[in-house]
């Protein structure tokens, strides 16, 4: 790219609900988002068909949005689960119903609109946009949480998502918690996400959904103040974990239920300060997440761009 000449870049993002999509452009090292939208993600009754028909969509959002909001110069998609980061096919879809080990994506997105597509997890595309646009900016290192069905998280260090070496790096849901706790969606037991994921935390809270629970807690509600209060406090484990590992500058937490507030981020920071023994926590500023439904297809933008320009 040359200096001060802004580009564009697309990214998507693959909801079991919603397929997501943001143009970005980039000049001189800053980001600026042009266009967004969503679709219902198409699901179709037969599971066995799914995959294809969603990959069918995905080129033709791509197409569509280029199509008004281009030229762009590379593709970005971001998938709720585990994929091969150098193929382009994924391996587990949270949510969506079919058959998605070794599906090719990537690949397909590519040649319908003839450019340069990667795959990103969602979390860590939410992770990237916030580090690059929102609520992490200018940090050097980070951890980020997204709550919602799960418990996503994204890991940067030196100013760069830290992958792994297969896309998995930043599970910090799946860490254990508890060796005898309850069992969670990946097989293990007492993850952060066994306690924190959007359905438990209802169940805490005493109320239908995990956006109830925020309400009825701001309106007053002991028990879901009270349910609130035991979900940060595992939060807080999971978070004095990984300052303690890490380090970081900043811990962003994003998703439906960070609308608490303060209800969800003081049993954070108690549990911060009883746990974490190694580095000053002054340091690290905890923080909500600023891009809100968007972050997503953002950050898997951000991501399609700079695995093209390296």
């Amino acid at each position: 790219m040359i200096q001060g000449v802004a580009t564009r870049h697309l990214g998507l993002d693959l909801g079991a609900t919603n397929l997501k999509w943001a143009v970005l452009a980039h000049a001189g090292g800053s980001w600026t988002t042009v266009a967004t939208d969503q679709v219902s993600t198409r699901v179709v009754a037969d599971p066995e068909a799914v995959p294809a028909t969603i990959v069918a969509q995905l080129a033709q959002a791509a197409a569509a949005a280029i199509a008004e909001w281009g030229p762009v110069l590379s593709v970005g998609i971001g998938v709720p689960g585990l994929y091969d980061p150098a193929a382009g096919t994924t391996r587990f879809l949270v949510n969506v119903p079919g058959q998605w080990a070794g599906r090719p994506v990537a690949g397909p997105v590519a040649t319908a609109v003839g450019l340069p597509a990667t795959l990103i997890n969602d979390a860590r595309a939410f992770g990237l946009a916030e580090l690059r646009l929102g609520a992490g900016r200018g940090a050097s290192s980070m951890v980020g949480l997204t709550l919602g069905t799960g418990v996503g998280g994204v890991l940067a260090i030196d100013g760069r998502i830290h992958e792994g070496h297969d896309g998995t790096a930043g599970e910090i849901g799946h860490q254990t918690i508890d060796p005898d706790g309850p069992w969670c969606h990946c097989g293990n037991r007492g993850c952060l996400e066994a306690y924190a994921r959007a359905d438990q935390i209802a169940t805490t809270c005493g109320t239908a959904t995990a956006e109830e629970a925020v309400r009825a807690a701001e309106a007053g509600d002991e028990r879901a103040r009270a349910g609130l209060a035991e979900v940060g406090r595992y939060l807080g484990i999971g978070i004095a974990n990984m300052i303690t590992v890490i380090s970081p500058d900043r811990v962003v937490v994003g998703g439906g239920v960070a609308a608490a507030g303060e209800l969800l981020f003081a049993p954070i920071r108690t549990e911060i300060a009883r746990r974490v023994r190694t580095t000053s926590i002054e340091d690290v500023a905890l923080v909500r997440a600023e891009l809100g439904t968007w972050a997503g297809a953002i950050g898997a933008a951000v991501h399609a761009a700079e695995r093209a320009a390296r």
